[in-house]
């Protein structure tokens, strides 16, 4: 039991596992990340309404969004940002892990009468012969990827836009990483059931790791048959660390936000949205 408790709450190496399909293609947790997205007043709930439907009026703005416009949108989620820019007339791609995601955002295209391409797919591997003019990852799915991972999508990303396309990604900034602080819980059958439909306890360890700069919130799910360890790691930027990893894969650097509604960027901002152009 001990040696099993000092595993459980171990450190590993930074961005050593990757376990994203545990989280987006588990049938019973993709179920539960549907509904907490769904619900705003849940607290790992996505940003709202409001905020969304602001943060698509900025980009149509910025980026001359409208009839025609190539878009895709990577971990595009229940479909938020690409139903409310297919409805600016955008031609919007839609690639994420989540079957049960797509599903949803098909279904509610096609009640809105939008011809959205959904695809169902790991996007580290998805492939086209379409370009856009703007390629979006928002929601910080760019810091859960490890610099290898991170060097794949923006070479995809160069590869699929258009010349003179762009970029739009937020990420977390160092300010938020200061915020976090490591530390151990248990609990049993966490957040009414998050993990499993069974009865289960849950480890769960946040550690830092300072000279990379990431974060990572560690769960380990102890059920009566099975053991699952689930690793969300969070990549956190400084404004120059973020333009070297874009220049450095090609990309010209326009503009830093705060947010995808296009607020100046701050000393105190918890996020950091980066402009990039081909």
């Amino acid at each position: 039991m001990f040696k099993q408790l000092e595993k459980i709450n171990s450190r590993p190496a930074s961005f050593q596992f990757y376990t994203a399909d545990a989280l987006w293609t588990d049938n019973h947790i993709s179920k539960r990340m549907l509904e907490s997205h769904l619900n705003e007043e849940f607290e790992v709930s996505c940003q709202n309404e409001e905020f969304i439907k602001r943060s698509v009026d900025w980009m149509i703005n910025r980026f001359g969004i409208g009839k025609n416009t190539q878009v895709a949108d990577f971990g595009c989620g229940m479909g938020s940002y690409a139903t409310r820019l297919a409805e600016k007339m955008a031609n919007v791609t839609g690639i994420d892990f989540s079957e049960i995601f797509i599903q949803h955002a098909d279904e509610v295209a096609k009640q809105k009468g939008l011809a959205i391409n959904y695809v169902q797919q790991n996007y580290l591997e998805f492939e086209t012969e379409d370009r856009f003019d703007l390629i979006t990852l928002l929601l910080c799915d760019f810091c859960a990827l490890s610099p290898e991972q991170r060097r794949t999508m923006l070479k995809k990303f160069y590869k699929f836009l258009r010349p003179g396309g762009s970029v739009l990604i937020d990420v977390y900034s160092l300010n938020a990483f200061n915020q976090r602080e490591e530390m151990e819980t248990y609990e049993h059958s966490r957040l009414d059931g998050f993990w499993s439909p069974e009865n289960y306890y849950c480890f769960q360890n946040i550690f830092k790791y300072d000279e990379e700069k990431v974060v990572l919130d560690k769960y380990a799910v102890i059920e009566e048959r099975r053991i699952r360890v689930i690793y969300n790691w969070l990549q956190h930027y400084s404004e120059d660390s973020l333009r070297n990893e874009f220049e450095e894969n090609g990309f010209e650097v326009e503009e830093l936000y705060s947010d995808v509604t296009g607020t100046p960027i701050s000393p105190e901002s918890l996020e950091i949205v980066v402009v990039a152009r081909k």
